[in-house]
Order: C-alpha cells, then sequence, then structure tokens
C-alpha cells in the first residue's frame, strides 16, 4: 500500500492548481481576447470564453459542449454554439487566444518578469506537471494537451496553466456526477459557500435563468443540503468540503510526478505572478480576492 503524501505536499498541490487555474484566467478578465475575437462577430463575453475554451476539440456541436462545459446552460450553449463556429474556425480561436494570452501578461507582468530566468523555469516545470497524463474521461485536458507547446516561455506557462486547469476540471466534473450533482447545483452550493463567487456573477455568465437555479436551490434544499435562507448547511458544508477533497485526489497525478519541493516552487511563483498581474488591474475588484488572495490568505487554503 502506497503511503499518503505528507500534508505539506497535498496543500502546495491544491495551492499551487489555485495559482495555476487563476493564471489561466487572467486573458478571460482582459480586453485582448475579446477584442481579437470581436473581429469576427464573437463579441458576447460568455461565447468569448466559450469559443477560446472550445477550440482544442475543434468545432463541436451544443450536445457535446454541453457535457464538457457541465457549469453552462443546456439552452444557453443550445442558443450560441450553432452560430459561433460559423463567425469564427477553432484554428483562428487558438491564434487569437495565444497572442491575447501573451499581450496580456506583457502588459500585466512587465518585461522584466517574462524574459527572466525564473519564467523560463516555470514553464518548464508547469510543462512536465502538464505532460504525458491520462486522456481517458480528460477531454478538455486531452485536446490541449494535443496542442505544440509555445516557443515563447510566458505563453508556454499559460499553455502549460491552461492544460492543468482542464485536468482539474475534467475530473471536477467526475466527481459531481458521483455525488449526483448537475452543473447549476454545483454552482448554486459553491455560490453559496463561504468562498465562492457570487450569484450576480456566476449565474449571467453561465446562462442559467433565475427560474434553473431557483429550480436547483429547491433540490439543493429537498437534499437538506441548503437551509430556507439560502445558505449552506453543516450537510452542504461537509458535503462541499468532500468534492474538494474528492477533485484534489483525481487531480494528484501532475503534482505528485512534479514533486513536493518542485510544486511549491511553482505554486509560490505563480502566486505572486498572480498578484503582480492583479495590481495591474487583471481582475475585476469583485473577484481580485477570489483569484488573488493575498499571501496570508492563500497559505491558509
Amino acid at each position: 500500500m502506497t503511503a499518503a503524501p505528507p500534508t505539506g505536499a497535498r496543500s502546495y498541490a491544491r495551492r499551487c492548481a489555485q495559482a495555476l487555474n487563476a493564471f489561466h484566467s487572467i486573458p478571460y478578465f482582459t480586453a485582448d481576447l475579446g477584442d481579437a475575437l470581436a473581429e469576427f462577430g464573437v463579441t458576447d463575453p460568455s461565447s468569448v470564453q466559450l469559443a477560446s475554451r472550445a477550440a482544442p476539440l475543434g468545432p463541436v456541436g451544443a450536445p457535446l459542449m454541453t457535457a464538457v462545459f457541465n457549469a453552462f446552460a443546456p439552452g444557453f450553449l443550445a442558443e450560441r454554439v450553432p452560430a459561433l463556429w460559423g463567425m469564427v474556425s477553432p484554428e483562428r480561436v487558438l491564434a487569437a487566444r495565444e497572442k491575447a494570452a501573451g499581450a496580456a501578461l506583457e502588459r500585466l507582468l512587465g518585461a522584466d518578469a517574462l524574459h527572466s530566468d525564473a519564467m523560463v523555469e516555470a514553464a518548464d516545470l508547469a510543462m512536465a506537471a502538464a505532460s504525458g497524463l491520462s486522456f481517458p474521461g480528460r477531454p478538455l485536458y486531452a485536446a490541449n494537451a494535443a496542442l505544440p507547446r509555445p516557443g515563447v516561455p510566458h505563453i508556454a506557462l499559460w499553455h502549460a496553466a491552461t492544460m492543468l486547469r482542464e485536468h482539474r476540471g475534467d475530473g471536477h466534473i467526475t466527481v459531481l456526477g458521483h455525488f449526483e450533482l448537475t452543473g447549476v447545483e454545483a454552482l448554486v452550493l459553491d455560490c453559496a459557500s463561504e468562498r465562492g463567487m457570487a450569484k450576480e456573477l456566476v449565474m449571467p455568465q453561465r446562462g442559467w435563468t433565475e427560474d434553473e437555479w431557483s429550480a436547483a436551490q429547491a433540490r439543493l434544499l429537498a437534499r437538506g443540503l441548503m437551509g430556507g435562507e439560502g445558505a449552506l448547511t453543516a450537510r452542504g458544508t461537509a458535503l462541499r468540503h468532500e468534492i474538494e477533497r474528492e477533485t484534489d485526489r483525481l487531480d494528484r497525478a501532475p503534482y505528485a510526478s512534479l514533486g513536493a519541493a518542485d510544486t511549491e516552487k511553482l505554486a509560490k511563483y505563480v502566486h505572486r505572478l498572480v498578484n503582480s498581474a492583479a495590481g495591474s488591474g487583471a481582475f475585476i475588484p469583485q473577484l481580485r480576492g477570489y483569484f488573488a488572495p493575498d499571501t496570508e490568505t492563500w497559505n491558509k487554503r
């Protein structure tokens, strides 16, 4: 029987995943990606994100996108996806997102950070963690893993962060299915938690209607996971923690292969990059603490 990793190794694996997810998210909060896709007629922010994340899969239809993007409303996808690939090809989206990620990071982080030895090392560490992972059950990870490594270190780091974000997200959907939670139910549960995003930001961005959101709340109430005032019950809080633990368990391979010391080094460096980008205005004020917590808060996670 394999011994469990030490507590510190587990802790930095999660914190590394959090930092890399935030780093991956940076272009979605800047104008660069939206401006790049606007010339093709893709102007809705949700469609910009969908196109960018789905492009590695090819011109997939709404049913497959619904299966892969669990958090988005099926009706919302059915309305947008058929027209999306008529406006812009996945190949053009891939080129646009790489260019936009590079431009956003160059502006937010500055030349010294981008051209440093630390950036080169971080890109190599992140690519090492993101490479060679299992494909079954990981469609978004597999699709991104099939793309070539960018030749510029900071864009390579962003690409690796994207691979690792999708690897964790694919596993998270598996965990939600195990606990019989739909995409909207998982969002409601998360928004009601102490560290979740605000409903006002999440619900419209993911395309859920007020009726769909309320119906999900009612189902969680019936399961004893939420109270009548919309707060999580003790059972709901315990389930949310268990979901995170299981997601961590399914996401352990990248950081186990990297090793505890390099995982900690990568986590700390990317966290500093994210906070630097946040200080330059990368995230809207309501989400700065979510994506870029101060070091003391981050160290407790």
